[in-house]
């Protein structure tokens, strides 16, 4: 809002007086010079007029000042000392008849000292206006989390006057306060035009204040309308957090069209046709267990990138379904969310993809790396062929010998050194003629010589198979600690 001219006159450092009385409540909307004897063509209202009289006489001091008035300027500001002494009598006789602001401007100040002091005084008003409009924009923002209800709560207490949400045929959804809901029938011809959209607002001048009413909605029907009420006409930062609230609004009232292809996508997976869902990836897909929780949907909703991607959050990760062919926009997608493991190429049956990939996720965590595939992991390639019930059986079986005796860590430890006892012992800390006396008693005991690659190949197999009984093949079984080194 514009500085009053009280407050412009008050500045101790221009020295302004009244010369016509005590000042009224008028804003300054700018400062003008002129010495024209009619300048009312380069006015538009409001402004306070500065001049040194040049071209005054007592014959035309109360036309000009007439002219000045019927224009609706603030007020008139007088230099003295300059071509007149004084302020000539006839001018400020005509100035109290007919009700225009004077004041002296004293010889010391210059005009331009009184145009940047009201353009300081406007810009400090544009910053609050500003400043007050960004925060009512956040308090919108957060009321618009709970609901539109609290949306137009917030919105009329933030106005000082009243709020309405009308659905698109005019009904009341939200009043604030309550009392305002009778205001609505008054609004129908205007929702009219508005729907014909001959315009996206209206303002109305009503015998207890001002009406503002927009529509809300992008599309050709509108989706509602939000009108809001107060006793003076709003001034500009009132309209910027009306249409801030519109905005809001309008978001909201977009948002399930969002939803259309997922909901699709569900119908036509129900309905057996999955490849008629716009939200179904095309081909290959890959899995990702991605450890990064309500992140990962969020890095999802922000990038076109993830706008074709199903996530399910699942128990300590969430898991995401990928076109093969944007894996690795997706990736660098979620790079930073957390640990991921991503599966190999599937169709189909997903299932046993997304075990894939939450084996190599709990392996990237065990290794702290960022993203791990499943086809990197050791021994998936031949150990991901095997049926968990089979091979569990068979692997218990094989090595219950071992077991019974305490001898497993030690053929573990031979196998993971591919049959060489030196390094085998120095991994195991033991003297190498113990760890021969240990491989004696297991080849006893399994009936069959570890140093035979076939049998090596066998109980390195059954060793990763035991190395989670959570029902899943393990994806490190030769070693739990890496290979040892080789002498």
């Amino acid at each position: 809002m514009p500085p009053m001219l009280a407050a412009v006159a008050a500045l101790p450092q221009l020295g302004l007086r009244s010369r016509t009385g005590p000042l009224p409540d008028a804003p300054v909307v700018w400062v003008a010079v002129s010495e024209l004897e009619d300048p009312t063509p380069f006015l538009e209202g409001g402004e306070l007029v500065l001049t040194t009289g040049m071209r005054l006489t007592p014959a035309n001091a109360a036309a000009y000042v007439s002219r000045l008035v019927g224009r609706g300027v603030t007020g008139l500001g007088f230099a003295v000392g300059v071509i007149h002494e004084t302020v000539p009598a006839e001018l400020l006789a005509a100035a109290r008849d007919q009700g225009l602001v004077l004041l002296e401007v004293p010889r010391p100040t210059p005009f331009i000292a009184i145009g940047k002091a009201v353009s300081r005084m406007l810009a400090a008003e544009w910053y609050e206006d500003v400043t007050r409009a960004f925060a009512a924009q956040r308090e919108l923002t957060r009321a618009a989390l709970t609901g539109p209800g609290a949306l137009v709560t917030r919105l009329a207490r933030l106005l000082g006057g009243w709020a309405l949400l009308l659905d698109a045929s005019g009904a009341v959804q939200h009043a604030e306060p309550a009392s305002a809901r009778g205001r609505a029938g008054a609004l129908a011809s205007e929702l009219a035009r508005l729907r014909r959209r001959s315009a996206a607002s209206v303002s109305l001048a009503v015998p207890d204040g001002h009406t503002a009413v927009q529509r809300i909605g992008l599309g050709g029907r509108p989706r509602g309308f939000l009108a809001v009420g107060t006793d003076a006409p709003l001034p500009p930062a009132a309209h910027t957090i009306a249409g801030a609230a519109v905005a809001l609004l309008t978001l909201q009232s977009e948002t399930p069209r969002t939803g259309r292809d997922l909901r699709a996508s569900l119908a036509a997976l129900l309905l057996g046709r999955p490849g008629a869902g716009p939200s179904v990836p095309r081909g290959p897909v890959r899995v990702l267990a991605c450890a990064g929780g309500t992140a990962v949907l969020d890095a999802l909703e922000s990038d076109p990138a993830g706008a074709h991607c199903p996530a399910l959050p699942l128990g300590g990760h969430c898991a995401v379904i990928v076109p093969d062919g944007a894996g690795d926009a997706v990736e660098a997608l979620l790079a930073g969310t957390g640990p991921i493991g991503v599966s190999a190429p599937a169709s189909g049956d997903l299932a046993a993809a997304l075990r894939q990939a939450e084996e190599a996720l709990a392996a990237a965590r065990q290794t702290n790396q960022e993203v791990l595939h499943y086809a990197d992991l050791p021994g998936q390639g031949l150990l991901g062929l095997l049926e968990p019930g089979l091979a569990h059986a068979f692997a218990d079986t094989l090595l219950a010998p071992l077991r019974n005796e305490d001898l497993i860590e030690t053929v573990r430890a031979y196998v993971s050194a591919n049959g060489q006892g030196e390094a085998a012992a120095r991994a195991l800390g033991v003297h190498r003629h113990t760890l021969r006396a240990r491989m004696r008693k297991a080849t006893e005991l399994l009936g069959r010589d570890p140093d035979d690659p076939a049998v090596r190949a066998e109980l390195w197999i059954a060793l990763a198979v035991t190395a989670n009984r959570a029902g899943r093949i393990g994806h490190d079984g030769d070693s739990q600690s890496g290979p040892p080194a080789l002498a």
